[in-house]
C-alpha cells in the first residue's frame, strides 16, 4: 500500500522539483532519519568492511540507479506506468536468482506466475508509449533497466545481507545512494534552497521520506530475511493496481479496460506462484512428519 501511493506522490512533487534534487533530497532526510534510529536503539553496526562495501554497492544499484531513472523517468509518462514498468523487477529477480541462489530455481510455477503478471503490466501499457512519444519511450527504457538493477541488488541482499540487521541496511543503502543523485541534481538543476518549495512538494517530499522510505524498507528487508526473493519481488507486481487507482483519482489520470484486464493478469500471476508455493510447502512438511513417525514407529 506504501509503495503503490510513492509513485502518485513522485509525480505531484515533480511539478514543483527537478527529479535528481528531488530523489537525492529524499534519501537523504530518510538517512538521517534512521541513523536516529540506530542511534538511540543502540543497533550496533557493522564492523567488517565487506558489510560497508556491500552496502555501498546495493545502495548504487537500489537507490542511485533505480530511483534516480523513476525520478527522472516519471517527468515524461504517467505515474502508473512508472509503476507498471517498474513491476518487471520480478522477472529479472527470478532469472538472477536462479543463478545466485540454490534454493530458488525456476520451475514451471513461477514461469507462470511471472509471465502471466508481466502480461498483464504489458497489456495496460501497450497503447501508452505511441500516445507519449520519443521521450516517454526513453523514459520507460530507463525505468526497466532501473528495475533490473534493483533486481539484482535485492539478490544479492538475499543472498549476502541475511546478518544485517534491516533498519542498518535501509540506512547503510540510502546513505551511499543519495550523493552522486545529489550531486547530479546541484550541477545540473541548481541551488536546492533555491528551488520552487511549495507547499505540494514539502508534502510529498514528507511523504516519501517517512513513509516511503523509512518505512518501508525496514518492513521490505525484515520481509526479505525470511520468504524467498522471487515472491518478495512478486508482491511488487501488486503496487501498480495501487498507482494507476490513485492516479486515476487523484491525478486524472487514464483507466481502461487494458487496466481492468491487466490488473487481474497481475493478480492471478501473484496468486498462483504464492499459492502453489504455500501447497508445496505443506506437502514436504506433511511428508517429513511421516517420515518421522515412519522412523520412531
Amino acid at each position: 500500500m506504501i509503495w503503490g501511493s510513492t509513485w502518485l506522490f513522485i509525480k505531484l512533487g515533480l511539478r514543483d522539483l527537478p527529479p535528481f534534487t528531488f530523489v537525492g533530497l529524499r534519501f537523504l532526510l530518510a538517512s538521517s532519519i534512521l541513523g536516529l534510529v540506530i542511534y538511540f536503539r543502540k543497533i550496533p553496526l557493522p564492523k567488517d568492511r565487506r558489510d560497508w562495501r556491500f552496502m555501498a554497492w546495493t545502495g548504487f544499484l537500489c537507490f542511485t540507479v533505480n530511483y534516480g531513472l523513476v525520478f527522472w523517468g516519471e517527468q515524461y509518462i504517467s505515474s502508473g506506468l512508472a509503476a507498471l514498468l517498474n513491476a518487471t523487477m520480478p522477472f529479472f529477480g527470478m532469472l538472477i536468482a536462479h543463478h545466485f541462489l540454490p534454493t530458488e530455481r525456476i520451475t514451471p510455477v513461477k514461469i507462470g506466475g511471472v509471465v502471466l503478471g508481466t502480461a498483464g503490466v504489458g497489456l495496460i501499457f501497450s497503447n501508452q508509449l505511441r500516445l507519449q512519444g520519443t521521450l516517454a519511450l526513453l523514459a520507460s527504457s530507463g525505468i526497466v533497466v532501473g528495475a533490473l538493477a534493483a533486481a539484482y541488488a535485492n539478490v544479492l541482499v538475499k543472498l549476502r545481507g541475511k546478518h544485517l540487521n534491516p533498519t542498518v541496511l535501509s540506512a547503510g543503502q540510502m546513505l551511499f545512494g543519495f550523493p552522486p543523485l545529489l550531486l547530479t541534481g546541484m550541477l545540473t538543476e541548481g541551488n536546492p534552497l533555491h528551488l520552487n518549495w511549495t507547499p505540494l512538494a514539502i508534502g510529498a517530499l514528507v511523504y516519501l521520506t517517512i513513509l516511503g522510505s523509512c518505512v518501508a524498507f525496514m518492513l521490505y528487508f525484515w520481509m526479505l530475511q525470511r520468504i524467498q526473493v522471487t515472491n518478495a519481488l512478486l508482491l511488487l507486481l501488486v503496487m501498480p493496481l495501487i498507482a494507476v487507482t490513485l492516479g486515476k483519482l487523484v491525478n486524472g489520470e487514464e483507466l481502461t479496460w487494458r487496466i481492468l484486464v491487466g490488473g487481474a493478469c497481475i493478480i492471478a500471476g501473484v496468486a498462483a506462484t504464492i499459492f502453489r508455493q504455500n501447497v508445496s510447502l505443506k506437502l514436504k512438511a506433511r511428508q517429513k512428519t511421516t517420515t518421522e513417525a515412519m522412523h520412531a514407529s
